[in-house]
């Protein structure tokens, strides 16, 4: 069985962001959701505790400064940090910038949408996306 996450870090130009041997930081292409990216250790790895203490250490890094970007080029009422993936054998991290105006605030996204977003305000946070990447680089960069 093919793994979804492997078929992507292979696909060319796949919404990388980011990516060494280790980490990849993608870009998820969540219409309603501008911004929301993921951190993704990029062997199979199920758990969190079947890393080292050190590498451990290194994706929080990489999701704090994902994060950090986020709160500082998208200005989110609230970061989701979620860590899911039943189906998929790497650890991975979604970081999600959450609007008051979003479709499903103030439940999590997964809920039943209470409201589409505007357009025109949709349209003005994917403008912020090129801003965000390189944000993105640059903290990652600098750790």
């Amino acid at each position: 069985m093919a793994c979804d996450l492997c078929t992507l870090l292979a696909a060319p130009g796949a919404a990388l962001i980011w990516g060494d041997a280790q980490l990849s930081v993608i870009a998820v292409g969540e219409a309603e959701y501008p911004g929301y990216t993921r951190v993704v250790w990029n062997a199979h790895v199920k758990e969190m505790t079947d890393l080292p203490p050190a590498e451990r250490v290194r994706i929080m890094d990489v999701v704090w400064a994902v994060e950090a970007a986020q709160r500082a080029v998208m200005a989110p009422e609230k970061v989701n940090l979620a860590s899911f993936g039943n189906m998929t054998p790497h650890v991975h991290w979604h970081v999600i910038p959450r609007y008051r105006d979003d479709a499903h605030f103030p439940s999590p996204t997964w809920a039943v949408a209470q409201r589409s977003s505007p357009a025109e305000v949709l349209a003005a946070r994917r403008a912020l996306l090129p801003a965000l990447h390189a944000a993105i680089v640059e903290k990652v960069k600098a750790l």
